[in-house]
């Protein structure tokens, strides 16, 4: 059986054994549901217990009319839902009691899809921007992960902030870049006005670096560009292959002499800035798409936890974040200033500790560590999970 359908199964079926439960499932919502049955059928017992249904005031075993009443109202909103999967359901649920540990394996599966959709947006957005010349989809997207995964951290109770993963994420092969051969050539136009006119630099030098360029090749020439410019040294075509020569470009095949060459005498008039902007915004979304792939990469691993998984897709979108400020300062936007979280007085926010305790079974305090002053808190004394109403 798939690990996620017996956790929704569970779930379902230690409500309608013990109606109860849902007192305890309060942090648990419908659409957190893989299956839109599964969705409409917890909804449907989520508005039974709201309403006050008879069953809730049951001593024992629940009433047929709690399993009858849930499945009709569920069946006004989804098609093909009859009782007879009632008994499939209380059959999945090994202990009514853990329905908090099998909602939160319930949660756990939807905050991987919820990352994956929305890395799947980002990397559209991307491609989208790059095939416009236009960068603001894909940064706009990046908000909308950036937020959904501050929002999910404190739904599973942990702090956002991001981790490296110890071993990167593996990624299918990139997809070939978008209008490449235009790319190419605005990163070529731009390396010949730059040694042409080597006061130029001042203009770019600020916000480009190499890895702005889609061609590795380019982003060296533009390297050795920089380091003869902050040396205060004269750059020509001699200059400029000597330089690649004493970084081993020439021995190791990254440059030769003839594309120097070329690129040098393909001069002709332009604006350094106009083409660096180009050239970075080119940059912008590929490395959002990059980004995009890698998180998606991340949220497919099923064995990796919520909390892993926010912290290293937030790191993952780290690269993005620092190309966009230097993007901003090429368009003389001044860089957003990220505001730290003021910490609270009284401790970690109250949903946070809720999740926190959610996913923790308390433990007897040993003997040896024991004081008169401290006692273990029961479990039924802790406050629920409100991940969220």
């Amino acid at each position: 059986m798939n690990p996620l359908l017996g956790a929704e199964q569970a779930v379902l079926g230690s409500v309608l054994l013990d109606p109860g439960q849902l007192s305890h499932l309060d942090w648990l919502a419908p659409d957190h549901f893989y299956r839109p049955v599964h969705q409409a059928l917890f909804a449907a017992l989520r508005k039974l217990h709201n309403d006050g249904h008879p069953a809730l005031a049951a001593e024992e075993t629940a009433p047929l009319s709690w399993v009858t009443d849930a499945f009709d109202e569920a069946s006004l909103h989804v098609r093909g839902l009859t009782t007879a999967y009632a008994h499939t359901l209380i059959s999945a649920c090994p202990r009514p009691a853990h329905a908090p540990v099998y909602g939160r394996m319930v949660l756990e599966g939807a905050i991987h899809r919820s990352v994956t959709a929305h890395a799947i947006r980002l990397h559209q957005a991307a491609r989208a921007d790059a095939l416009q010349g236009e960068v603001e989809g894909a940064l706009h997207y990046a908000d909308v992960l950036t937020g959904v995964l501050s929002d999910l951290a404190q739904r599973w109770g942990t702090e956002p902030r991001p981790v490296a993963p110890a071993t990167p994420p593996a990624t299918a092969p990139a997809p070939p870049p978008v209008r490449a051969d235009q790319v190419a050539e605005d990163e070529r136009f731009l390396l010949a006005v730059l040694a042409e006119r080597p006061r130029a630099m001042d203009e770019v030098v600020g916000w480009l670096r190499p890895g702005d360029f889609a061609d590795p090749a380019h982003g060296q020439l533009y390297r050795c560009l920089g380091a003869l410019h902050h040396r205060g040294e004269p750059i020509d075509r001699i200059t400029l292959l000597w330089e690649a020569q004493r970084r081993g470009l020439l021995a190791d095949g990254t440059l030769s002499s003839d594309q120097l060459t070329a690129i040098c005498d393909g001069v002709g008039p332009g604006s350094a800035d106009w083409l660096g902007e180009l050239v970075i915004r080119s940059s912008v979304t590929r490395t959002a798409a990059t980004s995009a792939r890698a998180i998606r990469a991340l949220a497919e691993n099923k064995a990796l936890a919520p909390g892993r998984l926010i912290n290293h897709a937030l790191h993952a979108l780290g690269p993005l974040d620092e190309v966009r400020t230097r993007w901003q300062m090429a368009n003389g936007r001044p860089a957003p200033t990220p505001t730290a979280p003021t910490p609270s007085p009284n401790g970690p926010p109250a949903v946070q500790v809720h999740a926190a305790l959610a996913r923790s079974a308390p433990r007897p305090a040993s003997p040896l560590s024991a004081r008169p002053s401290s006692a273990p808190t029961p479990a039924a004394a802790r406050p629920p999970f409100r991940g969220h109403s």
